[in-house]
């Protein structure tokens, strides 16, 4: 359900019951929160939009796996064999999210989606 009242930043978003012209007006907002650390500037710029923070929470949950992930580099051989599929595998997802959100569509992207819930910004 999306509230209306814009003095509360943290309104619960349900991807299902989207505001076409919420979607319309955020939708590049919303799509630049998958391109990594650009994830911030819709975070931090649109509090008052459930539907941007969803995207910007997702994305921000995308930007710390990849830097967890990049950790595991340093491993030889194994670690450089799992970075380089994790990078891709993120790489996949951020344009999915990416083309998926220009679009107006709101992709719950499994594992990402329960960790971003969690994210309560004031």
């Amino acid at each position: 359900m999306i509230n209306d009242n814009r003095d509360e930043p943290n309104i619960k978003f349900n991807p299902r019951r989207v505001d076409p012209r919420e979607v319309e007006t955020n939708k590049l907002l919303a799509s630049i929160s998958y391109l990594g650390l650009l994830c911030l500037v819709p975070l931090f710029l649109k509090k008052s939009s459930p539907y941007v923070q969803f995207h910007a929470k997702q994305g921000l949950v995308l930007l710390i796996a990849e830097i967890i992930v990049s950790f595991v580099n340093i491993i030889p051989f194994f670690g450089v064999i799992v970075w380089g599929f994790a990078s891709l595998l993120f790489f996949i997802i951020s344009v999915v999210a990416f083309v998926k959100t220009w679009k107006g569509n709101s992709w719950e992207i499994p594992i990402v989606s329960e960790y971003a819930k969690k994210i309560e910004l004031d």
